[in-house]
């Protein structure tokens, strides 16, 4: 297998990833501020990432790095509320 060619399938398998995580928002299926979305959201954007080290494009490259940021922040502030209920 090419590297290009599999740029292009780990690129697929993040933007499938990112996809599905905003249509199930929109399905009403997984809520926005749960773990599920926001690691469906990060894996998205490391694989997208990842493919981007490949293929690279500098504006697709940056919005990955803030798309990693937000579903960060989103971890921490649901790992954040999950340690006040518990307290």
């Amino acid at each position: 297998m090419s590297t290009a060619l599999f740029a292009d399938i780990i690129g697929m398998m993040g933007t499938f990833a990112v996809v599905l995580a905003f249509f199930l928002i929109q399905l009403e299926r997984i809520d926005p501020k749960g773990l599920q979305y926001n690691l469906l959201n990060l894996s998205g954007a490391i694989m997208l990432l990842i493919s981007l080290c490949i293929n690279f494009n500098l504006a697709s490259f940056v919005i990955e790095l803030f798309w990693i940021a937000a579903s960060m922040v989103g971890l921490f502030k649901y790992y954040q509320r999950r340690q006040l209920q518990t307290a």
